[in-house]
């Protein structure tokens, strides 16, 4: 495909709006319920996430996650401390999350500093996870340069023979970022390119209270 081919490609958008009477009074109210009826499209992980997190110099970087944790405080995911992601957040603890559900029109954005989550709430999710995937965590040295696949499959194998009549234990290096969002953006996508773009912006209160705006698309 060319340049010209791509110039051509257009989707209109004819999806039912948002209005702020109908938005709800906090994001993640509004975030449940428009996360509830992308679940009943049945496309895809429901749950997959693009996180952008940066150096401190501002070199950006993303990848795309699940969210396995939401609630008052955030949203949550896992990962190895290790890994850029977990380097970047540790050297610059801020992040955006990307949810975007193109099949409704819709995507949801997420700004906010991120903290670890407690080491019991690491270990609870990592008892809740397949055998196979906490062999795939603890045997990864994730983002770091490996001489090849076989080397991945070793690792995992001794790992697997190690505990194959116990418990695999969670690796200090892994485990949960908590988001907690300072600002959340849900875009709908309406006809003519005017999509509705409403924003809440938390303030500094305790507990905190948010304000709600529209942006022009």
């Amino acid at each position: 495909m060319d340049l010209d081919d791509l110039a051509g490609l257009r989707h209109e958008y004819q999806d039912a709006g948002l209005d702020e009477v109908d938005a709800a009074d906090d994001p993640i109210a509004q975030f449940t319920a428009w996360f509830a009826a992308w679940r009943e499209v049945g496309v895809g992980e429901a749950n997959a996430m693009v996180v952008a997190t940066a150096t401190p110099d501002g070199r950006p970087s993303a990848r795309t996650v699940l969210l396995k944790g939401l609630g008052p405080e955030g949203f949550v995911f896992y990962t190895n401390y290790e890994s850029r992601k977990g380097r970047e957040l540790a050297a610059n603890p801020y992040a955006t999350l990307l949810f975007s559900w193109h099949p409704v029109s819709r995507q949801v954005i997420v700004e906010g500093p991120v903290t670890r989550v407690s080491d019991e709430m690491s270990d609870a999710y990592w008892a809740s996870r397949p055998r196979g995937s906490r062999l795939g965590a603890a045997a990864s040295p994730q983002s770091q340069p490996v001489p090849g696949r076989a080397d991945l499959d070793a690792r995992w194998a001794a790992l697997d023979a190690r505990y194959a009549d116990t418990e695999i234990p969670r690796p200090p290096n892994w485990g949960g970022f908590r988001v907690r969002p300072d600002l959340v953006e849900f875009w709908q996508g309406r006809t003519n390119r005017l999509h509705d773009r409403l924003v809440y912006t938390r303030t500094d209160t305790t507990p905190p209270t948010w304000s709600l705006s529209r942006l022009a698309p």
